[in-house]
């Protein structure tokens, strides 16, 4: 069973997005927030696997809520889920803790999936998303990244999981694994979603 909380001002979507994963099999939606004060007030009583959030709240925004939330918890994922497609607002969720980032038409099957896909270690994007963030890769090459670990760092950046890469540069996952450590070592990052976030900052593809 996947745990999934909301935090959505909209109270439509929200109820929309609350009934969409309970009427899915071995998914679970028991919390839904209306802003992100309440959500830091009651999350950490009951933390799911999977928190959808909003960018566009009142008072606190869904970025700042990330950063709130990261500093007592590291291992919830956090999928964003709004209307903004600007690279500022990309680049700052993903720095900040985000682990996917979906546009709000996003299908509802395809917000299903990117939970899952999100639970077994991916970065779902959607389609805008992950063409904007391979785009600004293009245009700057600093970083000196062999060619492997640029093609490496490009399908990370669109989402796949660690497993996905290497069925589909035909490598095996001990060698992304390594791929992606030396990856972090030149980006100087810890983590997926600094990596992809420097990477869109910084255009290294």
């Amino acid at each position: 069973m996947i745990s999934v909380a909301i935090v959505e001002d909209d109270k439509i979507i929200r109820e929309s997005l609350c009934s969409l994963i309970n009427d899915t099999d071995d998914f679970l939606c028991e919390e839904t927030y209306e802003d992100a004060e309440t959500a830091l007030q009651k999350l950490f009583d009951n933390m799911p696997d999977v928190i959808l959030m909003d960018i566009s709240l009142p008072s606190m925004n869904g970025i700042d809520c990330i950063r709130r939330i990261r500093e007592k918890d590291e291992t919830v994922d956090i999928i964003m889920l709004t209307v903004h497609k600007d690279d500022e607002k990309i680049f700052d969720s993903l720095c900040s803790g985000a682990c996917g980032y979906l546009i709000k038409n996003t299908p509802p099957e395809e917000i299903i999936d990117a939970i899952k896909e999100v639970k077994n270690g991916g970065s779902p994007m959607s389609t805008y998303i992950a063409r904007r963030i391979v785009t600004s890769f293009r245009a700057n090459k600093k970083v000196d990244l062999t060619l492997r670990e640029r093609e490496v760092l490009t399908q990370l950046c669109k989402g796949l999981s660690y497993k996905s890469i290497a069925d589909k540069i035909f490598v095996s996952t001990e060698t992304v694994h390594f791929h992606i450590k030396n990856i972090y070592k030149k980006l100087h990052v810890n983590s997926k979603s600094e990596a992809v976030a420097k990477a869109i900052r910084e255009k290294l593809i």
